[in-house]
């Protein structure tokens, strides 16, 4: 635990759910491959613990569920700690922080002697154009401006934004119903043209000027067109697609048509034109974005009658930033500094767990990883609560599985491994690789303290005496290159990565990291591949 703030106190702080059950620790079985409550022992997923064949799943929901246990036991990761997202607010606005790590505006209230309200980041934009980016920090800064079809709550659930109504036509066809009365920050009204328009330049490499780096966020989507009749669009799938709704409310802001077509990238990337409850003031690039309410916008106004957002990339600056009061919400208060907001008089912590999962990643077809047993033993020898309690302060969850609670899909059954290092030693033995030395590659300061868990991890895995083991420190964009480019030969056998996934459904963080043809996967399983292959061949929309 921290030594000023306990698990107790940061319930009090969160006041979730998902905090709440993450004290309640592990089970008897402790993450022990055993016949869980989904029906699936520890051959793989066809049978119990018995040896009895098992019936399959009847929904979406329990396919989803029974991969995450036959991963689980099939161990092609180090299962580590959901990332929590810690941010610092000044006690002159509320605010709670989401889920998604996404930061709201219109949600801050000034409560203190000024109407504004100012964010720091730990970086700048990479550019206005809401569908040329990939990174939170640009995000933050688009969607005070842009807005989508669908969004979502501070929890994560499914709210109507530009959309007000939704459904599934038929396998492949969906239609949104789109609001009326809404306009541009330029004054043109919304239309049925511009919603098609932007969910083609996301999806479709000729349309718009753009190749977007966001067509994978809307996966199997293949275009849109408006509807022949009344206020609406219909997007087009490759077949299903069941998680179709849940893309679009984390996904595709929406453009006006002929302003983008009308205006070069250096214009689109430096202005804004959305539909969103704040237009921009002021952009001076690298240094800060300036936002004032749209006064023709369809929702509510936002409390703040001015919103800027700037950046401060070292922690402590950020910090003192908002103890001193030049700011009001910060964002990764790192453990380190978190007694230090909570007991200010002016300031506060503002923790919540977020969509990321951090792991590391044991490529299924490299010595040693190729064996089931050492991967196991691998997961057997690190001491997750210690980590989670000594190098994260608490602010973590342990993980069992790829999915985290409260997304689509998470199996409730599971538990995470415990710290048995004679078991982990044991099945060293067996799995053939007494002796082995790996390398865990790890970035640092991408995520938080991952340098830190990754020597923990290390150190643990040393500790055994038939395995030896070392950290070797990347840079984050040069690991990542290697990870994306396609080829699983090429990239480290063993490393620490994380995994955001806004749309809170197991398919998005199981596909692209652990089936056969994942962009980013580390595993090659038949009944993972087959598992998938029956979850995204139903909508769900009845499980």
């Amino acid at each position: 635990m921290s030594r000023d703030i306990d698990r107790r106190s940061f319930l009090k702080l969160t006041g979730t759910a998902a905090g709440a059950a993450a004290v309640a620790g592990c089970s008897d079985n402790g993450g022990t491959p055993t016949d869980g409550g989904d029906g699936d022992g520890g051959d793989g997923g066809t049978a119990t613990a018995t040896g009895t064949p098992l019936p399959e799943p009847e929904t979406r929901e329990g396919y989803l569920q029974r991969a995450n246990r036959v991963l689980h036991d099939e161990a092609p990761w180090i299962y580590l700690n959901r990332q929590y997202s810690v941010y610092g607010k000044s006690a002159d606005v509320e605010w709670e922080a989401r889920r998604d790590e996404r930061i709201d505006g219109s949600a801050i209230e000034p409560t203190g002697d000024e109407a504004s309200v100012r964010i720091t980041q730990s970086n700048m934009d990479s550019g206005l154009d809401p569908h040329d980016h990939r990174e939170t920090p640009t995000d933050n800064i688009v969607l005070q401006a842009y807005e989508g079809l669908l969004g979502r709550d501070r929890e994560g659930k499914v709210v109507q934004k530009l959309a007000t109504g939704y459904e599934r036509v038929e396998d492949g066809r969906v239609r949104f119903e789109l609001r009326s009365g809404v306009s541009f920050h330029s004054g043109d009204s919304l239309t049925k043209e511009d919603v098609a328009f932007s969910i083609n330049r996301i999806v479709q490499s000729d349309v718009g000027g753009l190749e977007s780096s966001q067509s994978d966020q809307l996966a199997g989507v293949t275009g849109a067109q408006p509807a022949d009749d009344d206020s609406a669009v219909v997007v087009k799938s490759e077949g299903l697609n069941p998680v179709v709704f849940a893309l679009f409310a984390t996904y595709c802001d929406v453009m006006n048509k002929s302003w983008v077509e009308e205006n070069d990238s250096a214009t689109i990337n430096s202005e804004m034109n959305g539909t969103g409850p704040f237009q921009l003031s002021n952009y001076e690039q690298d240094v800060e974005v300036v936002f004032e309410p749209y006064g023709d916008y369809w929702g509510d106004q936002p409390p703040a009658d001015e919103l800027t957002i700037t950046a401060a990339s070292e922690a402590s600056t950020r910090v003192n930033q908002l103890l001193s009061g030049e700011t009001d919400v910060i964002v990764n208060v790192p453990p380190q500094n978190i007694s230090q907001v909570d007991e200010a008089d002016n300031a506060d912590i503002s923790p919540v767990p977020s969509t990321r999962i951090i792991y590391n990643a044991m490529v299924y077809n490299r010595e040693p990883f190729d064996s089931v047993e050492f991967r196991r033993a691998m997961n057997y020898a690190v001491d997750l609560e210690s980590i989670i309690a000594n190098v994260l302060s608490g602010f973590a969850d342990q993980t069992a599985q790829p999915t985290l609670e409260g997304f689509t899909g998470y199996n409730p059954d599971l538990d995470p491994y415990p710290y048995d290092p004679e078991e982990a030693q044991r099945l060293v033995e067996e799995s053939g690789y007494a002796g082995a030395e790996i390398e865990l590659h790890t970035p640092s300061g991408r995520y938080l303290k991952d340098l830190e868990i990754a020597q923990a991890v290390v150190g643990y895995i040393d500790e055994l005496e038939n395995v030896s083991a070392e950290v070797n420190q990347r840079d984050f964009g040069n690991l990542a290159e290697t990870l994306l480019d396609g080829d699983m030969s090429t990239s480290p056998a063993f490393y620490l990565i994380g995994w955001g996934n806004a749309t809170f459904d197991a398919s998005q963080t199981i596909i692209p990291l652990l089936t056969s043809d994942g962009a980013l996967t580390s595993l090659e399983n038949e009944r993972v591949d087959e598992l998938m292959d029956q979850a995204q061949s139903m909508s769900g929309e009845d499980s």
